[in-house]
């Protein structure tokens, strides 16, 4: 796989007098955690592959926020948020593409009250208008005729009810799509949601990803593909537990596009 991916950032855009069609806001895990880089690496491919003018903030992005705000904290939030919220007007930002969907809904949801109007689109929705625009095309590849299981982001899909984009573009691939006993609007959460990512489990019985985890593998698929790294770490931290890692693997839509078509 090339690496050679190429990144601009919107300060150097604006230098250039350019302005690009989207920005990606890259979020904390994209931009730090080691397994959600992958993520963010496969859709700069894709975005590469399809010429798609983007730029990112680089290091004028900052935590939208949702952490300080799911955990209460709604002093740090604003304080967060209208930061971020200067720096998009400052390069007239309109359009707002992100692979987290807590990013995404922080940033679609909550920046407008506080003036930050933007478009936002979670990657799926906007790798499915790539698709449908003809600037992207989807084969199957490694992926045809694999069994893959979609967990739903809270944030994607109950919060915002994207459900189709994933699946659409999951079915491009020729693989058998398989539902989980509770998806869509019945998912149930991976159990990192709502800041719980950043502290220890209450009591209880069950952890609630090894509980999702058992929803996933009792469709026996080959892959469980997610949108969000959140819930990549906890359904491959559930695959641990299992010790399925061998048989299951777990990866974003992104990363399923990507090395479909070898980029």
């Amino acid at each position: 796989m090339s690496e050679n991916l190429i990144v601009p950032t919107m300060a150097e855009m604006l230098a250039q007098g350019k302005q690009p069609e989207v920005l990606f806001w890259v979020g904390c895990a994209g931009s730090f955690d080691d397994r959600a880089k992958k993520i963010t690496k496969a859709f700069v491919r894709i975005l590469n592959s399809a010429n798609v003018s983007f730029a990112v903030l680089g290091t004028e992005e900052s935590c939208t926020g949702d952490p300080a705000k799911r955990a209460g904290n709604e002093f740090l939030f604003q304080m967060q948020a209208m930061m971020n919220i200067e720096v998009l007007k400052g390069y007239e930002t309109k359009k707002i593409v992100t692979a987290c969907p807590h990013c995404f809904n922080t940033l679609k949801n909550e920046y407008p009250e506080l003036g930050g109007e933007f478009e936002v689109l979670h990657h799926t929705a906007y790798l499915k208008s790539l698709l449908n625009g003809g600037r992207l095309t989807i084969e199957g590849g490694q992926f045809k005729g694999k069994k893959i299981t979609f967990h739903d982001p809270c944030y994607l899909g109950r919060a915002n009810k994207v459900y189709e984009a994933p699946r659409n573009l999951i079915e491009k691939l020729d693989a058998e799509l398989v539902e989980m006993k509770r998806s869509k609007s019945n998912g149930l959460c991976c159990g990192a949601g709502g800041a719980q990512m950043f502290k220890d489990a209450e009591k209880g019985n069950k952890e609630i990803n090894i509980e999702r985890t058992d929803d996933a593998l009792e469709t026996s698929p080959d892959i469980i593909a997610t949108g969000c790294p959140f819930c990549n770490t906890m359904m491959t931290d559930g695959i641990k537990h299992k010790e399925k890692e061998a048989e299951v693997k777990v990866m974003d839509i992104a990363e399923l596009i990507a090395n479909a078509q070898d980029l």
